[in-house]
């Protein structure tokens, strides 16, 4: 699992730059100073030489500080950003040198998750519709030969016709899924919305309240979970929202304990016969990561039905 950002305090980036600077600009002075009033009473040897170590001195202190609080925490970030480019593993950062810094390292580890997760969906996607597309393609190669034959009764006839259209059909599903998995990684302007809002019918609120979310993104992620309720026997569905959890139960037929580690994975579906694809809740789960929040399926499942939890997490 990739680790955050360790949040401590540190300097902010303007008190290191201003210091660095004051530093500059006072230690010529505070050493011409020393030199007008020791160099009476030690030398000019030993003053000069008493200058030249609190110059040194302060210079290290400086370097050390600089090198600490802004060489390091850029050199880390920037080796982290090559290796993720590369495709290597990489060590991710996580102590920062100013808030500043800190805070671009939260950017850049989201960034890098982002681009990450979504490389892995398209790769994901790749090899599952080239195994999902080879069923009906080899259904509409083999229907094609057998109407060819001159001699062929018009029943079977029209029985090939029907499965050719049914594979099309299949076929156009699978391409309008990968459209909507694509626009579904794509981040929406941020915004919130009130649960009640944007609940569709056929559900009933519970408890009600803000969520951190655009209205667009839940109307679509409550309207596909209400829709697949309804598919599995559902009668009553119930949405709430609480300490930052929106859920949603109904009383359907439920997740069995062997599909609920699958249920998210692209194609998976038990509803294959009546024309189900199996991407409705990878694509809802991709949309609601794009905006920095997440769903899965409540642990432990209640006696009857299924319910899903989405949470919100800060970016």
């Amino acid at each position: 699992m990739r680790r955050g950002v360790i949040r401590k305090w540190r300097p902010p980036l303007w008190l290191v730059t201003g210091g660095t600077l004051a530093t500059v600009f006072l230690l010529p002075l505070v050493g011409i100073a020393y030199f007008r009033v020791a160099g009476g009473v030690l030398g000019w040897a030993e003053t000069s030489l008493m200058i030249v170590l609190m110059a040194l001195a302060a210079t290290a202190l400086l370097g050390w500080l600089l090198l600490r609080l802004v060489l390091r925490p850029v050199q880390a970030l920037t080796d982290y950003a090559q290796a993720v480019t590369r495709g290597d593993t990489a060590r991710t950062p996580v102590h920062y040198g100013t808030p500043e810094f800190s805070t671009l390292g939260r950017a850049v580890l989201h960034m890098s998750g982002t681009l990450q997760n979504r490389e892995a969906t398209v790769r994901s996607y790749a090899d599952h519709v080239t195994h999902e597309l080879k069923s009906p393609l080899s259904v509409v190669a083999g229907a094609t030969e057998l109407l060819g034959d001159p001699t062929l009764p018009e029943s079977d006839r029209v029985a090939l016709l029907s499965r050719i259209s049914s594979s099309v059909l299949r076929m156009q599903d699978l391409l309008e899924a990968q459209r909507d998995l694509a626009r579904a990684q794509d981040p929406m302007p941020a915004g919130t919305c009130v649960l009640s809002a944007v609940v569709p019918d056929g559900a009933e609120v519970l408890a009600d309240g803000p969520v951190p979310l655009p209205a667009e993104v839940m109307t679509l992620v409550l309207g596909h979970l209400v829709t697949n309720a309804r598919a599995h026997g559902a009668n009553r569905i119930v949405v709430s929202t609480a300490g930052g959890i929106v859920t949603v139960a109904d009383d359907g037929s439920g997740v069995s304990a062997g599909n609920a580690e699958r249920i998210f994975d692209p194609f998976f579906t038990t509803r294959r016969e009546n024309g189900g694809t199996g991407m409705g809740l990878p694509i809802i789960r991709r949309m609601l990561e794009a905006q920095g929040a997440s769903i899965d399926l409540a642990r432990p499942q209640p006696p009857i039905g299924a319910t899903f939890e989405i949470s919100f997490e800060e970016i």
